[in-house]
């Protein structure tokens, strides 16, 4: 094991794709300039490594960085491409949506189309609702996109790993509040599957899914409910597409309570999906309605303050514990 930030291991994760294969390529917005002089910043150094026909900085056009993975894939690569905020994937939505969720199915599984879509996440930076909005909903919606969205860096390394080398394409969602958090990191080749859940908090009276960064706010509120006597089981996705039903369903059928958290908005978040799931499979074991903790219907405001509300702490996922623990 190593001590890296998240960050790093992502950076880990990119040198050793980079080195295991051929094939494999970054691209995307000043991936190899003074962006990424950060040590902690992915791409960091890779430029100088690999040179600049594997690390290729690209024009401000998210729908050219998408064109260009898609039609690398096709041509037997493995591109890395950076999409810089998250909300700027609407941008590359045509190729990602209409083109690389669709190839490998149009070719009855024949053909595969390799490219990982790397894209910065988050908010709580007070850079405005047009670089903050989450929208792992709109990509969950794509049949054919798979979806990766770590909360630590052994995670962070280990998806990354297995994106690039799956035969589908998958958006990988970096949570860039969490590019300098530390963490254990399994050194070389050690991948995590996706579609494999974690639970990082067992627990008996309440069941937390959630993902990304909202993890570390869920871990919080456990700390302080557990001094109250009320202890939260805290399932971490790691990956939305494909999705570790299992997972999420034998803890909520061993306490019986559910909350859903997320930072995106609320209203048709992904967050929805789980409830549904739940109440489906698992409807017989639930001692109270299913709650989900998340963002208002509002644009991201740019104001900390206003952000600060804005963004689920770890009050809102103690008082909604405390809601159902009452039913």
């Amino acid at each position: 094991m190593t001590m890296l930030s998240f960050g790093q291991a992502l950076g880990q994760a990119l040198d050793l794709a980079l080195n295991m294969d051929e094939t494999v390529f970054v691209a995307g917005e000043g991936v190899g300039t003074s962006i990424h002089l950060d040590p902690n910043l992915p791409t960091f150094g890779l430029l100088d490594k690999y040179g600049a026909r594997r690390i290729k900085d690209t024009p401000v056009s998210e729908a050219a960085i998408a064109g260009l993975a898609v039609g690398a894939s096709a041509m037997g690569l493995r591109p890395v491409v950076e999409i810089m905020f998250f909300p700027f994937i609407t941008l590359a939505s045509d190729m990602l949506v209409n083109h690389a969720a669709k190839l490998r199915y149009m070719s009855g599984g024949k053909s595969s189309f390799p490219l990982t879509v790397r894209v910065k996440a988050g908010v709580g930076f007070g850079a405005g609702c047009q670089h903050s909005h989450n929208l792992e909903a709109w990509i969950a919606h794509s049949p054919g996109l798979k979806l990766a969205f770590p909360s630590n860096p052994a995670d962070a390394k280990g998806l990354l790993l297995s994106a690039i080398f799956d035969p589908n394409p998958v958006v990988f969602v970096e949570e860039m509040m969490l590019y300098w958090m530390q963490g254990e990191v399994p050194e070389g080749d050690v991948r995590i599957p996706l579609g494999k859940a974690a639970v990082v908090r067992p627990g008996t009276d309440c069941t937390v899914v959630t993902y990304g960064g909202a993890v570390h706010t869920a871990l919080q509120a456990a700390g302080v409910l557990a001094e109250a006597g009320i202890s939260l089981e805290i399932i971490d996705l790691r990956t939305l597409v494909p999705l570790d039903e299992g997972c999420m369903l034998d803890s909520v059928r061993k306490t019986g309570r559910l909350i859903v958290m997320h930072d995106a908005t609320r209203f048709c978040g992904f967050g929805a999906e789980i409830a549904a799931i739940a109440a489906e499979k698992a409807f017989d074991a639930l001692k109270a309605p299913i709650m989900r903790v998340a963002a208002p219907n509002i644009p991201v405001p740019v104001s900390p303050p206003q952000e600060a509300v804005y963004k689920p702490g770890a009050d809102r996922v103690i008082a909604a514990t405390r809601i159902l623990m009452a039913r």
